[in-house]
């Protein structure tokens, strides 16, 4: 599938990152704080309440939140998990003994006062997609002697301790596997079982948890349940496919796929090697390697002459040719020239950003007509706005492609930012000027008030009155993210804050 290129996502380089790491499961921890602190930061674009972040200082890991203030004073030699940055919920593991792979965790809350010290082993369950990675916000898994439970935040039990082990079903939220004797079952995030320990494995069914499950049985027949736990196709199948609709799914019998009518309960044959997805009355089907539409009756609409070919809106379809990619309507009609390198829809915004190269781009709405030229340096589907570099410019739109002010952008900050002879500097939401243009370089203001500001190749801080937090002279020459809490910054991988 084409992905396109990601913005606001951290490269990950686990180096800088612990020194020593213990088991796959500590590792885990680290990944997801990492990842889960700079989405958090970049995706939420607005002033907002406590936040808390990990923080390292000569070595050590403790938590600030975001007026800068220590919480948790950073005396941990293993990086302290978060697992929502909303809450006062910090784990630390301790005692870590490499010899035998053993550590010890506590959950201490913003007071510092130590919770749910009744269980051995506190764990948060991470989760990813592709590099999105996160924590299931609502749930924490415990030991006790060798069986796992969950609780909540708030420290009830919404899950006995009867299990062999409790882990996310990979890029799928609110969804948990559950393994006991060797066999494995789901529940949610609340504890209600879905579906019982006695398959032999249960899969995603896309990446949204009210599509259902996969379930696989001993003899390894494929079926699907729904969250309800009732039966949506029976387990008889040798494989099963999501397709994009909660109506129709791909199955495999004797080697070949077929078309399933849930509605109906039957099968029909389509004659491809491969059914990819399914978007209103067309399917996308793939044969030799190549890409083409049929009905559901499997006649031919468009012919399997693609290199690859996606739903993007109505009638229209992504697809690429000799390398390049264009737009088509269902009967094969070219409504977009095949030149861009790549070429993604967005479906909040409902528009399609189309990658002339590796560094500029057009965004085109539903008409198909290019609206914004320019290097797209951040698609914000939170707020519903793109950032666009035109020239030595930025300038911001709306998802109805309209371009905006800052300030329009951003409703709720308190200081926006302005450019004069090559200078920055800020002024209020009257348009005051609050900070004088006297900066080399400087970003808006962040989530939680501060505002990044350059001079001489050095970085400071600026808070949300205007008042000077951090000198200009932090060198983050080479961070990938620029960004300060008071006079704590990011890390040079954007990993954690430092000072």
């Amino acid at each position: 599938m084409s992905r396109g290129k990601r913005f606001d996502e951290p490269k990950l380089n686990l180096k800088k990152v612990f020194g020593v790491l213990i088991g796959l499961i500590v590792m885990i921890m680290v990944i997801v704080s990492i990842v889960k602190l700079v989405k958090n930061h970049h995706e939420n674009n607005q002033l907002i309440g406590t936040a808390y972040f990990t923080v390292l200082e000569n070595n050590k890991w403790g938590v600030i939140d975001n007026k800068g203030n220590v919480i948790i004073q950073p005396t941990y030699d293993e990086m302290i998990t978060i697992p929502n940055n909303q809450k006062g919920i910090f784990i630390c593991v301790y005692d870590v003994n490499e010899t035998d792979n053993t550590y010890k965790t506590k959950v201490l809350n913003e007071k510092n006062e130590q919770l749910f010290s009744q269980y051995e082993i506190i764990e948060a369950i991470d989760n990813y997609e592709d590099s999105t990675v996160w924590y299931e916000d609502n749930v924490l898994k415990v030991k006790s002697g060798d069986k796992y439970g969950l609780i909540n935040f708030k420290g009830e039990k919404v899950l006995d301790i009867i299990y062999d082990d409790i882990i996310s079903l990979k890029g799928v939220k609110n969804s948990l596997i559950l393994k006991k004797d060797g066999n494995v079952g789901i529940c949610n995030n609340y504890g209600n079982i879905i579906a019982d320990t006695i398959y032999k494995d249960v899969k995603a069914l896309g990446n949204n948890y009210e599509n259902g499950y996969i379930i696989v049985t001993a003899d390894n027949k494929y079926g699907v349940i729904g969250i309800d736990k009732n039966i949506i196709i029976e387990p008889t199948y040798e494989a099963i496919k999501y397709i994009g609709s909660n109506s129709f799914y791909s199955v495999k019998v004797d080697n070949k796929e077929y078309l399933f009518d849930a509605t109906s309960n039957t099968t029909f044959p389509v004659g491809y090697d491969s059914i990819e997805s399914v978007a209103g009355e067309d399917i996308i089907v793939k044969t030799n390697n190549l890409y083409g539409i049929v009905d559901k009756g499997g006649a031919q609409k468009v012919a399997a002459n693609y290199e690859y070919i996606e739903h993007a809106f109505s009638n229209y379809y992504i697809a690429k040719k000799d390398g390049k990619y264009g737009v088509i309507d269902n009967t094969g009609i070219e409504a977009v020239e095949f030149k861009y390198v790549d070429m993604v829809y967005n479906e909040i915004g409902k528009f399609i950003r189309a990658d002339i190269d590796d560094i500029e781009s057009v965004i085109l709405d539903r008409n198909l007509e290019v609206k914004i030229t320019g290097i797209v340096s951040e698609i914000n589907n939170s707020k519903g706005y793109i950032r666009v570099r035109t020239g030595e410019e930025y300038k911001y739109y709306n998802f109805n492609l309209e371009e905006k002010q800052n300030k329009d952008i951003f409703s709720t900050n308190t200081l926006f930012l302005i450019k004069e002879n090559g200078k920055y500097g800020y002024v209020n939401k009257d348009g005051k000027v609050i900070i004088e243009c006297v900066y080399d370089d400087a970003k808006e203001q962040n989530a939680y008030g501060y505002c990044a500001v350059q001079k001489d190749g050095k970085w400071g801080s600026i808070n949300s009155n205007g008042v000077i937090e951090q000198d200009t002279a932090v060198d983050l020459t080479n961070n990938i993210y620029i960004d300060f809490i008071g006079n704590w910054h990011l890390n040079i991988t954007g990993d954690y804050y430092t000072r």
